[in-house]
């Protein structure tokens, strides 16, 4: 469970984020909707700890994130291209993450060989460097990394951006097995309103920092999300 308390951030005086109460339950896919700025990415980067908060605080499994690392082997994360090592190719790349994670060779084996169908193979045996792979085979690169430690919080910023539409249709699929079969709990940004709504049971849209309507999906979702960013 992770939740959010007297929650903000503030840059040069001007707050971006102001979450009075917010709790994700375990085994919850989360997602997050609203314009650029909304304030996604920077909630997101508050979870991980990666920045700090100017008031209130996170907590997962009610412990804090801040100054503690016990939570950290529960959460695979990626939000951009900034968690890669580029001057790896993917293989020594997943070697290293699984090494941080203490996976033996065959374990490591085990898990790329359940990722075939998401790589399409367009990225294991090609011998490029991270770096020298499109935007959309490095979010694979990096969605599949953050899964390595099997972990029981996954995060994905626009997971969606950059995917060609095969893609996009493989990762939904993924997703929705992975909540299915391992009960994971997934946080989900996305400005893309199909696919949030194909993946989350619970969305909330953020609007200038603010939570404006916490839904949980159904039917009527899609419409509901579409007539909101209509206006």
């Amino acid at each position: 469970m992770i939740t959010a308390t007297h929650l903000q951030k503030e840059y040069n005086g001007i707050c971006v984020l102001n979450i009075p109460n917010l709790t994700i339950y375990d085994k919850q896919s989360f997602g997050l909707v609203g314009n650029n700025g909304a304030g996604k990415t920077t909630f997101f980067r508050l979870i991980l700890d990666l920045i700090e908060a100017t008031e209130g605080e996170i907590t997962l499994d009610n412990q804090p994130i801040v100054r503690n690392d016990e939570w950290k082997s529960k959460v695979g994360s990626f939000l951009d291209e900034g968690f890669l090592i580029d001057f790896l190719t993917a293989e020594e790349y997943f070697d290293f993450v699984a090494k941080l994670h203490n996976l033996s060779t065959d374990d490591l084996n085990l898990f790329l060989n359940s990722m075939e169908e998401f790589f399409n193979g367009e990225i294991l045996g090609t011998k490029k460097l991270i770096r020298d792979f499109s935007k959309g085979n490095q979010k694979k690169i990096g969605i599949a990394a953050a899964l390595i430690g099997d972990p029981s919080y996954l995060i994905l910023d626009e997971p969606f951006t950059g995917l060609d539409p095969s893609t996009q249709i493989r990762l939904k699929r993924f997703l929705n097995d992975l909540q299915k079969n391992r009960n994971i709990t997934m946080l989900i940004s996305s400005h893309d309103l199909n696919h949030i709504t194909e993946v989350c049971n619970r969305i909330v849209i953020l609007e200038k920092g603010l939570i404006i309507k916490d839904i949980q999906t159904n039917e009527d979702t899609l419409g509901e999300l579409q007539s909101y960013f209509a206006v």
